[in-house]
């Protein structure tokens, strides 16, 4: 509508009075010349790409539940962060410096989102000597298979990087969230492609909602990274043990100049690189 407008606008102000006859004529023209040129860039001008996603970080609740407990990793000496374009440009080596041991960073998102920093923070990670891995944000309402194929157009097959990691939870990517079977059916596909192309099988990121709403007592083979932020310890489905455990969505890291999320592995560096093992 604006395009149309501009154009009789244009037409019009031609039709009515030629610009040089006009009192203050020079800039009169110019401003019709503007509007010319800004006509025809409307016209040729290709429409941007949407750049879709869900403006939360990974595991933060809208509603987050007041901290009950203060989490105790005192038991847990191999830590690390998730990050992702909210935390702006991360120095790496200060970050290793002050004990990061390995990180997860953001890439993808549903089947068209790709983190503007993630190549970035890929290749400095693994430079500072940083473990790392990357992890997808789940569309509900996108197929598995599709979002399969997004992350493996964007994400390398480094030998030494943690597994991948599907990042389930609730968000306003998805208004209406899928029927459990179909859940089942589309993660199935895209936990497939992945395994296939990176040779080990990812791992789930989880809330307990998330879990019993979709995964219970369907996903035992699974490892678990679980969001609890609320509990000295993490509290999981009885039987199920986890492998990482975020504690944290207000930690503060020499080298990330923002707040960012923190999280602790379950066992030592010896088993954190031989997870990293294709």
């Amino acid at each position: 509508m604006k395009r149309v407008a501009a154009i009789f606008l244009v037409v019009g102000l031609a039709g009515a009075s030629r610009a040089q006859d006009l009192p203050g004529s020079a800039g009169l023209e110019e401003g019709l010349d503007a509007i010319r040129a800004r006509t025809e860039a409307l016209k040729t001008a290709p429409a941007p790409l949407p750049r879709r996603e869900y403006a939360h970080r990974i595991g933060h609740s809208t509603t987050p539940a007041q901290t009950a407990e203060v989490p105790d990793v005192s038991a847990y000496p191999v830590r690390g962060v998730d990050v992702s374009h909210f935390e702006g440009p991360i120095n790496w080596p200060q970050a290793r410096a002050s004990g990061t041991l390995f990180a997860f960073m953001k890439a993808t998102e549903g089947t068209t989102f790709v983190d503007d920093t993630f190549a970035a923070n890929w290749s400095s990670a693994a430079a500072a000597g940083v473990r790392r891995g990357a992890y997808h944000f789940y569309d509900f309402c996108a197929t598995g298979s599709a979002q399969a194929d997004h992350f493996m157009a964007t994400v390398p097959r480094d030998a030494g990087a943690l597994p991948m990691v599907i990042d389930l939870e609730a968000s306003e990517d998805c208004a209406k969230m899928p029927a459990k079977a179909a859940f089942l059916k589309d993660l199935a596909a895209f936990v497939g492609k992945v395994r296939s192309a990176y040779g080990r099988a990812p791992i789930l990121y989880i809330n307990l909602d998330i879990y019993n709403q979709y995964l219970a007592g369907v996903a035992p083979d699974y490892r678990l990274w679980i969001a609890d932020p609320s509990h000295s310890s993490p509290q999981m489905p009885a039987g199920l043990d986890w492998t990482f455990w975020q504690y944290s969505w207000h930690g503060r890291v020499p080298g990330i100049a923002v707040e960012t999320d923190l999280d602790v592995f379950d066992a030592d560096s010896a088993a954190l690189a031989r997870l990293a093992r294709p």
